[in-house]
C-alpha cells in the first residue's frame, strides 16, 4: 500500500474484510516492527504547520501604498535641500501611519492550530496482540482502536464491532443528533453523514463503545483534508480596501501629474529658482496626501467594533466592519445558528389528536394546542401517559444552571424531557411513585428502549419507545381516550410518512401491562403485545429572533441563504418556517458535484437552501457567489465550516457553541450565537460606512484647497500662503479632532430600508466629487483672499500665513456642521447642537488653533504669528460664509432631485 492509496479509497465502500485486505492488516492490530515502518511511511498522525509571515515582513508591507510612495519621495526631496524639519516631519507621519496599520492588522491566521487542537492526545490500540495507551501522534494506517464514551476519535476509523455507539459529527457535518454507527458498508457515493460505518477525527463518542481500523491519519484524515484545503483558500481584499486602493492609486496620479506640470509652469515659464520649486512641489504633495485618512479610517471602524461589541458582534479583524456594511448575501449555516442545537418536540399525535408543541430547545417553557386551540394537558390523558412515558423510559437529565438548562445524554432524550415537563409532570415525583424495575437499553439493532416499573402495589407497567416501523410491529391496539381499539396501520404509516417529510426525526411510543411478579425485562417480552399510544415529531427548531432578523435582512435587500450538512427534507421545512427557500427546493451535495462552476453560478441565483453540502461545497457555493459580484458573509461554528468562512467576504462563526477553528477563521465572532445579531452587525457596517464617508467627504477639500493654493501661487507668482509644515499642521488636527467627531455620528434615518451599496462603486461619486471640488475652492478663495489681504496691509508673511491656516481650519469647522448630514438641511437644532462629541473636538480645534497662533514654542516650529481682534473676526466671518453657501448648494441640489422625481414616469 502506497502512502497515497490510503487517502483515496473510499473506506465507507468497502466490506470490513476488503478494508482489512487494502490495510495488509487484521483484527490483531499491527506489530511494533510494522507500526515503526508505516510511521515512516506516512508520518506522524498530525497536520503540517502553516505558513506565516514574520513580524518585520508584515511591517514592510505598510509602507505598499502608492500614497506613502508619494510622501517618501517627497521626504528625500526635501533632504535633497537640507530641509531636515519638514523631511523628519513627513517620516513621522509615515511612520504613524505605519504602526497604526501594523497594529490593526490582526492576529496571524491560527485556524490550522484550532484545528490541530481538535485532535485526540492519546488512543487506545491493539499493539502486539495486546492493548495500549499511545500517544495519538504515533497512530498508523492499520492500528486497531478501541473508543468508549466521551472519547475523541484520534484518526479516521472504518468500524467492525460496536456496541450502542453513537458519535456526535455536528462539527463536521452539522447535524444536530449523535449518529447511530454500524458495520455494513454504505454506497461510495454517500455524504459524510450517511457513511455509517465510518466515524472521523476529531468527533466525539456521546454513547457506547466500539473498535475500528485506523484508515487515515493526519492530513489524510477528513479534518486534516478541511486543514490543508483551509491553508489554501485565498482571502479577499474587502470592498473598502479595493477602493481605498483604487482611491489612492488615483489620487496618487493625480498629485504627480499637477507637480509635474506645476513644477514645469514655475521653474520653466515664471523662471522660479529650482530650490524654491523643489519645495512647491513637496509643499503640492504633502497638501493633497490626505495623511490623516488612514488614522480616521482606522477610529471610523474602531468605533465601529466598540458599537457591535456592545450589540454582541465581536470584530477580530477591523476592516470586517465596513463589509458588513456591504453585504449582499449572508450563508448561513443551520444548526446552532439560525436554530438552537438544542433537540425539541413539537408534534405529539395520538389516535384522537395532533397536538401542536410550543416552544423551542431544552427550557420546559410550552404549551398544547390542537387546530390552533390552546388545550391543557392534564384534560387529554393519552397525552398524560405519553408524557410520563417521556420522562421515566429515559436516561438523560436536564439541569438548570444560570437560567440555561443544560442537557447531559442523549439530545433525543433531552427532547422527551422536556416535553414531559411541559405537560406539568415532575419526573422525581414520577420516579418515586413509579420506580423502574428493569431495563432494556437501546441498542442500534434493536432500535428501541424498554423499562419495567412496578407501583408501590405492585402493579407493573413497560413502557417503550423506538423507531416507529420497529415499534408498530410490537403493537396489536392504540388508545383513544380511555379505551384501546385495533392498531389501523395505514392511519400511523400515513403519519409517519407526513413527519418525515417535515423534516422531523419520528419516535414512537408504547406501552403494555406486565405481571407484579415480573422482576426483570428480556427481548422476549417486547414482541408483542404493546399498545401504542402515538408519535412525536422531533426537530432542531428555528430561533424565533431569527425569523425576525432573516425578514429584516430580506427588507434592507440582503438576501439569506441557508447551507447545511443536514438532511434535504429537514433544511427545507426549517427554511419554510424562517423564511428562506420555497419550503420544497433544495440542491444536495451530490448535485452540486455534478455541476460545472457556470451551472452553480446560475443555480445560486435561484435556489437558497443547500443540504448535505461538505467544507468543499461550502467553499464552491461561497466562491460562485462572489464570481457573481456578491459580498458574501458566511457564518458557521463548526470545522467544516472553517474554509467557507476564511473565504467569504465576512466569515462570522459563532463564540458560545463554535468550534476553535471556525471561531480563528472567521473575523466576526457572535457572542450570543444568535443569526440576529448578524442583522444589527449588518447595520452598524452601514452607519460606519456612511461615517467613512462622510468623515473622507470632510476631510478631502482641505487638501483640495490647500493644493489650489500652492498651485495658485505658483501661476501668479506669489509667495506661498502657507508652508509644508503648516500643511501637516492643518492635515493632522483637521483629521484627529474635526474629521473624527463624524465617526461618531448615529445611523441615518432607513438605513436598513435601502439596498445594499454596489461593491464596486467608487469611493466617491459624481456628486460627492462635485462637493469635494466646490468646498475646495471656497476654502482656496477664502485663504488665499485673506492671506492677501493682511499683507496687502501691512501684516508680515508670518501674519498672513497663520491667517491662511485658521481660514482653512474655522472654514473646515462650520463645513462640519453641514458634512453630518450629505443631503439635509444643517439649519437645524439637532445638527448645530445635537452632538456633543461635535461640540467636544471643535473645543479641542480652537484650542489647538491657539497653540499654534499665540504659543511661542509653536511659532518657532511653524513659522505662526499672533493675531488680533479684528483678524480674527474677518476669519470667523469667511467660516460662516462657508457654511452657508453649502447649504444653500445643498437646498438648490434637493430642489432638482425633487423635479426630476416629479417628471419621472411611474
Amino acid at each position: 500500500m502506497t502512502s497515497q492509496e490510503h487517502v483515496t479509497h473510499t473506506w465507507h465502500g468497502l466490506t470490513i474484510d476488503e478494508v482489512f485486505t487494502r490495510l495488509n492488516a487484521d483484527r490483531a492490530g499491527l506489530t511494533a516492527a510494522q507500526a515503526q515502518q508505516r510511521l515512516t511511511q506516512f508520518g506522524e498522525n498530525r497536520f503540517p504547520p502553516p505558513a506565516r509571515r514574520g513580524a518585520l515582513l508584515r511591517f514592510a508591507l505598510q509602507f505598499h501604498n502608492v500614497l506613502i510612495y508619494v510622501l517618501l519621495v517627497s521626504a528625500v526631496l526635501t533632504a535633497l535641500i537640507a530641509d531636515w524639519s519638514d523631511t523628519l516631519v513627513i517620516i513621522g507621519v509615515v511612520l504613524i501611519n505605519a504602526l497604526i496599520g501594523f497594529i490593526q492588522e490582526g492576529k496571524a491566521e491560527k485556524a490550522v492550530a484550532a484545528i490541530q487542537r481538535l485532535l485526540s492526545l492519546r488512543a487506545v490500540v491493539l499493539r502486539d496482540g495486546q492493548r495500549r495507551e499511545l500517544p495519538a501522534e504515533q497512530l498508523v494506517p492499520g492500528d486497531v482502536v478501541f473508543v468508549q464514551s466521551g472519547d475523541k476519535l484520534p484518526a479516521d476509523l472504518r468500524w467492525f464491532a460496536v456496541k450502542n455507539l453513537r458519535v456526535d459529527e455536528a462539527a463536521l457535518t452539522g447535524e444536530s443528533v449523535a449518529v447511530e454507527k454500524a458495520l455494513p458498508a454504505v454506497p461510495a457515493t454517500a455524504a459524510l453523514g450517511e457513511r455509517f460505518c465510518m466515524s472521523y477525527s476529531g468527533t466525539l463518542v456521546v454513547y457506547g463503545q466500539g473498535s475500528g481500523v485506523v484508515v487515515a491519519t493526519g492530513a489524510a484524515t477528513e479534518l486534516g483534508r478541511i486543514s490543508v484545503l483551509l491553508a489554501t483558500v485565498q482571502e479577499l481584499s474587502t470592498p473598502l480596501m479595493r477602493r481605498m486602493l483604487e482611491f489612492g492609486r488615483g489620487l496618487a496620479l493625480v498629485i504627480v501629474a499637477v507637480a509635474a506640470v506645476t513644477f514645469a509652469v514655475g521653474f520653466g515659464l515664471r523662471d522660479f529658482p529650482f530650490a524654491s520649486m523643489l519645495m512647491a512641489v513637496v509643499a503640492l504633495a504633502v497638501a493633497a496626501i490626505p495623511e490623516g485618512l488612514p488614522a480616521i479610517m482606522t477610529i471610523t471602524l474602531a468605533i465601529g467594533v466598540q458599537r457591535m461589541a456592545r450589540r454582541n458582534a465581536i470584530i477580530r479583524r477591523l476592516p470586517a466592519v465596513e463589509t458588513l456594511g456591504a453585504v449582499t448575501v449572508i450563508c448561513t449555516d443551520k444548526t446552532g445558528t439560525l436554530t438552537k442545537n438544542e433537540m425539541t418536540v413539537n408534534h405529539v399525535i395520538t389516535a384522537a389528536h395532533n397536538f401542536t408543541v410550543t416552544g423551542a430547545g431544552y427550557a420546559p417553557h410550552g404549551s398544547f394546542a390542537v387546530s390552533g386551540r390552546d388545550i391543557s394537558a392534564d384534560a387529554d390523558p393519552v397525552l398524560m401517559e405519553f408524557g410520563r412515558i417521556a420522562l421515566l423510559c429515559n436516561d438523560a437529565t436536564l439541569r438548570q444552571h444560570d437560567a440555561q438548562w443544560e442537557l447531559t445524554g442523549d439530545p433525543t432524550d433531552g427532547a422527551l424531557l422536556t416535553l414531559g415537563m411541559k405537560a406539568g409532570l415532575v419526573r422525581s415525583v414520577l420516579q418515586a411513585a413509579l420506580p423502574r424495575t428493569d431495563t432494556l437499553p437501546f441498542e442500534s439493532e434493536q432500535r428501541f428502549m424498554a423499562t419495567l416499573h412496578h407501583d408501590h402495589a405492585g402493579n407493573g407497567v413497560i413502557y417503550l419507545k423506538g423507531a416507529p416501523e420497529r415499534v408498530l410491529k410490537m403493537c396489536a391496539a392504540q388508545r383513544r381516550d380511555l379505551r384501546d381499539e385495533a392498531l389501523d396501520h395505514g392511519l400511523w404509516q400515513a403519519q409517519i410518512t407526513a413527519l418525515a417529510a417535515a423534516g422531523q426525526r419520528v419516535l414512537a411510543v408504547a406501552m403494555k401491562t406486565a405481571a407484579p411478579a415480573q422482576r426483570e425485562l428480556s427481548f422476549a417480552d417486547t414482541t408483542h403485545g404493546f399498545t401504542l399510544l402515538g408519535l412525536c415529531g422531533i426537530i432542531d427548531p428555528p430561533r424565533a429572533e431569527a425569523i425576525r432578523a432573516v425578514a429584516q435582512c430580506r427588507a434592507a435587500g440582503v438576501r439569506v441563504k441557508m447551507i447545511t450538512g443536514d438532511h434535504a427534507a429537514t433544511a427545507c421545512a426549517i427554511g419554510a418556517q424562517l423564511g428562506i427557500g420555497d419550503g420544497a427546493t433544495a440542491l444536495t451535495g451530490a448535485q452540486l458535484e455534478m455541476m460545472d462552476d457556470v451551472e452553480l453560478r446560475h443555480a445560486v441565483q435561484s435556489t437558497d437552501v443547500f443540504a448535505r453540502a461538505s467544507p468543499e461545497h461550502k467553499l464552491r457555493l461561497v466562491t460562485a457567489l462572489q464570481a457573481d459580484g456578491q459580498v458574501v458573509a458566511m457564518t458557521g461554528d463548526g470545522v467544516n465550516d472553517a474554509p467557507a468562512l476564511k473565504r467569504a467576504d465576512v466569515g462570522i462563526a459563532m463564540g458560545v457553541k463554535g468550534t476553535e477553528a471556525a471561531k480563528e477563521a472567521a473575523e466576526v465572532v457572535l457572542g450570543d450565537d444568535n443569526f440576529a445579531s448578524i442583522a444589527i452587525a449588518v447595520e452598524e457596517g452601514r452607519t460606519v460606512y456612511d461615517n467613512l464617508q462622510k468623515s473622507i467627504l470632510f476631510m478631502l477639500p482641505t487638501n483640495g484647497g490647500q493644493g489650489a493654493i500652492i498651485i495658485a501661487a505658483i501661476l501668479f507668482g506669489l509667495t506661498l500662503p502657507i508652508t509644508p509644515l503648516q500643511i501637516l499642521w492643518v492635515n493632522l488636527v483637521t483629521a484627529v479632532t474635526l474629521a473624527m467627531a463624524l465617526a461618531f455620528e448615529p445611523p441615518e434615518p432607513g438605513v436598513m430600508q435601502r439596498p445594499p451599496r454596489d461593491p464596486r462603486a467608487p469611493l466617491l461619486s459624481g456628486f460627492l466629487v462635485w462637493r469635494v471640488a466646490f468646498v475646495s475652492a471656497l476654502l482656496l478663495a477664502g485663504a488665499i483672499g485673506l492671506f492677501l489681504w493682511e499683507t496687502a496691509h501691512g501684516a508680515s508673511v508670518a501674519v498672513g500665513r497663520t491667517v491662511a491656516v485658521n481660514a482653512l481650519m474655522l472654514g473646515q469647522t462650520f463645513y462640519l456642521f453641514s458634512s453630518r448630514h450629505r443631503y439635509t438641511s444643517a439649519f437645524k437644532r439637532e445638527s448645530l447642537f445635537g452632538s456633543r462629541m461635535v461640540l467636544l473636538v471643535i473645543a479641542a480645534m480652537l484650542l489647538l488653533q491657539m497653540l499654534f497662533t499665540y504659543l511661542p514654542l509653536l511659532q518657532r516650529g511653524f513659522d505662526s504669528a499672533a493675531l488680533g481682534l479684528a483678524a480674527w473676526g474677518r476669519i470667523v466671518t469667511f467660516g460662516s460664509v462657508v457654511l452657508v453657501l453649502v447649504e444653500i448648494e445643498k437646498w438648490l441640489l434637493r430642489r432638482v432631485w425633487q423635479a426630476r422625481r416629479a417628471v419621472m414616469p411611474r
